[in-house]
């Protein structure tokens, strides 16, 4: 059973080799320090505020990277509700 920090670490995992950057770019892209993008990476940043989230998606930008195409994936759609 993955969480959702998980699924969220390993899908920029993902979209990092998709695109071949690396964390250092992407937050240079992104308008992010680095150090917050390696802290999400590294499972550190337990709960990333949306706005820097949007922005490290936004830093994918070719091809571009929507908040939808972030999560429309079958790991998302198969999470576990965290609410019992």
């Amino acid at each position: 059973c993955m969480d959702i920090l998980k699924a969220v670490i390993d899908r920029l995992n993902e979209l990092i080799e998709e695109h071949e950057t690396n964390p250092n770019a992407l937050s240079i892209d992104a308008g992010v320090p680095q150090g917050t993008v390696k802290s999400i990476l590294n499972g550190e940043s337990g709960n990333p505020g949306s706005v820097t989230f949007k922005k490290i998606i936004d830093g994918f930008k070719e091809p571009k990277v929507t908040i939808t195409d972030f999560f429309d994936t079958e790991v998302f759609r198969s999470l576990e509700q965290e609410i019992k």
